[in-house]
């Protein structure tokens, strides 16, 4: 039996950009720096994104952050030229839920 282990599975995220999209619906971009063995994530260059039907994104400046294991609900790697070529001043979208267990 071959047991999931989200540390060794994130390991490679180490030193790149990733998206963070925790429970509550918010979402946090920055460079992935270090977790440890119950997946508590240290992001740095940080920016939570706020999305709003109504308004572009509104971006604010996290920097270096902690962010607890049980809080995260999915984590990405981002497409740095991708992610780049956004416009989040003219982008709009619904915030997410929070997730429900």
């Amino acid at each position: 039996i071959r047991r999931y282990s989200p540390m060794s599975q994130l390991q490679p995220y180490v030193n790149h950009k990733v998206s963070v999209i925790m429970n509550d619906g918010r979402i946090v971009v920055g460079t992935l720096r270090g977790l440890d063995q119950t997946t508590n994530i240290i992001m740095q260059g940080s920016q939570e994104r706020i999305f709003s039907e109504d308004e572009g994104v509104e971006v604010v400046d996290l920097g270096l952050y902690l962010i607890r294991g049980d809080n995260i609900a999915v984590i990405g790697l981002v497409d740095e030229e991708l992610d780049g070529a956004l416009d989040l001043e003219n982008l709009k979208g619904e915030p997410l839920p929070s997730l429900k267990h």
